[in-house]
């Protein structure tokens, strides 16, 4: 797909840019931080500098084709609900984890310190709902719409949402130095990490995510709602990774990937049983076009 090739040529890209950067960068001695956190940064940094511009030269830089093509006050209740809805969604897979003891409470907690962790929570789920959603189901899903249907839409933007989210800088093996051929072998293991079997569970629940969130966006032409899900989505898992953990032990251990000990197996049935009802209630029964931007 064309349009999806052009956003991961820019994501990649920037990740070089960042790649070639962190050598001098760390060779200075000023940052006091892994280099692998760096170039992670520094490849943030690139593409919130990079993607006005490259959304220019897309034509994807109207509010109707990044998602937000309605008035102030509808959108925002659309967030508010959608929120309500992605904290409900994600609830009923916690509880059901704990239930069956594949994750456990382990640490005791006073309000304080909760009312501190749900508000940061909170505010990370609003700021990861509306810079991916903004990027992923505004201008990505916007592009590809425009010239194909619903199916390649979907399909394509959730699988891009997916294979990013596995894309990260890790840390060299002990007694490698970080210089010039360490970044190299740093920027490769963000590709090869893609075919570790450890991965698979996360990735097609990431991918389900992704398609429910696409079918969310044709069938109500913004992405109000997306961002709302996205950030309940968020702000549960956030909070539950702070009070529980994964027991080495756990008969059901299977159901959670080793991505953030949350999503896995159970979570793609979950979603992607969602998905499958949204599509027949919403989607399949009145179809909508307005997705297209």
């Amino acid at each position: 797909m064309k349009e999806t090739g052009q956003f991961f040529l820019f994501l990649f890209v920037c990740l070089v840019l960042a790649a070639v950067l962190t050598v001098p960068l760390v060779a200075t001695g000023w940052l006091d931080h892994p280099p692998q956190r760096i170039m992670g940064r520094l490849a943030q940094v690139f593409i919130l500098l990079g993607l006005w511009p490259f959304l220019r030269w897309l034509g994807l830089d109207s509010r109707q084709a990044l998602g937000y093509g309605l008035a102030w006050r509808p959108f925002a209740r659309a967030v508010v609900l959608g929120w309500l809805a992605g904290f409900v969604m994600l609830l009923v897979l916690v509880a059901a984890l704990v239930a069956l003891e594949v994750r456990v409470p382990d640490r005791a907690f006073d309000a304080a310190w909760l009312v501190r962790i749900m508000a940061q929570a909170l505010l990370a789920g609003l700021l990861i709902g509306l810079l991916e959603e903004t990027f992923f189901r505004g201008a990505l899903y916007t592009a590809i719409r425009r010239h194909h249907g619903l199916l390649q839409a979907a399909l394509w933007s959730a699988l891009l949402y997916a294979v990013l989210h596995m894309m990260k800088p890790s840390g060299l093996p002990d007694g490698v130095p970080f210089d010039w051929l360490g970044s190299a072998q740093m920027f490769a293991q963000v590709f090869v990490g893609l075919f570790q079997w450890s991965h698979v569970d996360s990735l097609v629940a990431l991918f389900l995510v992704g398609v429910l969130l696409a079918l969310v966006r044709e069938h109500t032409g913004h992405i109000g709602w997306c961002i709302g899900l996205h950030a309940g989505w968020v702000f549960v898992i956030q909070v539950t990774r702070r009070l529980t953990g994964n027991p080495d032990d756990a008969s059901l251990a299977v159901l959670v990937g080793d991505y953030d000990g949350v999503i896995g197996w159970l979570a793609a049935v979950w979603v992607g049983a969602l998905a499958l009802v949204y599509w027949f209630v919403f989607v399949r029964r009145a179809p909508s076009r307005r997705g297209r931007g």
